[in-house]
């Protein structure tokens, strides 16, 4: 009895060592590769580094070429040759010819339109009674004889005061002018009225209307 005793506890104490015996390199191998090389570490690396490092300046053009470049070859324009791009030259210019010709035509449609209608308009107003043709409002001004010694002329002196439009201060002046009498009633010093006429000498565009105050 004591002798297997002896044998089961000699089993019982060797078989777990016998058991962690084959397990002891693949631990240690783990752990060499858990120091060596832990999780993470070469990507997070690459990211702060990534971050770090200053944004690339590019030009718009640049960055079309580089977004056109990430475009798949699907969708990409096939390369053409000389001759075809010849040919879709030569056909796009004869398109657009065609459509040339077919809008200058419309227009001399319309053109040739508005042309009759206006000769109809024209004969019909050569037809209408013709209006007299209305002056515009002459300008009247009032003023001093300042002579009257030239035959069927006198001298008027216009008298203007305005406000100055800055220094808000009334400003006087005066211009003269020669005016037609014809039965030579003005006198100096009289205020007269006159009209604007049409050129009656080579300094004379008014005429006397009226004797407003006589001289004292």
């Amino acid at each position: 009895m004591a002798d297997e005793n002896n044998d089961n506890t000699t089993e019982d104490e060797t078989s777990p060592a016998a058991e962690a015996a084959p397990e002891t390199p693949a631990v240690a191998e783990d752990a060499a590769s858990e120091e060596t090389a832990p999780e993470g570490v070469g990507e997070d690396a690459g990211t702060e580094a990534e971050q770090q490092a200053p944004a690339e300046q590019l030009s718009p053009k640049e960055r079309r070429r580089r977004t056109r470049s990430k475009h798949s070859p699907e969708k990409a324009r096939p390369r053409r040759s000389p001759e075809e791009r010849h040919a879709e030259r030569a056909a796009e210019r004869k398109t657009k010819a065609l459509r040339r010709r077919t809008r200058r035509s419309q227009e001399r449609a319309k053109r040739a339109a508005a042309r009759e209608r206006e000769g109809v308009a024209a004969g019909v107003a050569a037809q209408a009674p013709t209006t007299p043709k209305s002056e515009g409002a002459r300008k009247v001004r009032q003023g001093i004889v300042v002579s009257n010694k030239a035959d069927k002329t006198i001298t008027v002196r216009i008298d203007t005061a305005r406000r100055h439009r800055r220094y808000e201060k009334i400003v006087r002046s005066s211009t003269t002018l020669h005016a037609h009498d014809e039965d030579n009633d003005a006198h100096e010093g009289d205020v007269v009225r006159v009209i604007e006429s049409r050129p009656l000498s080579r300094s004379k565009r008014w005429r006397l209307v009226d004797v407003v105050e006589r001289a004292r």
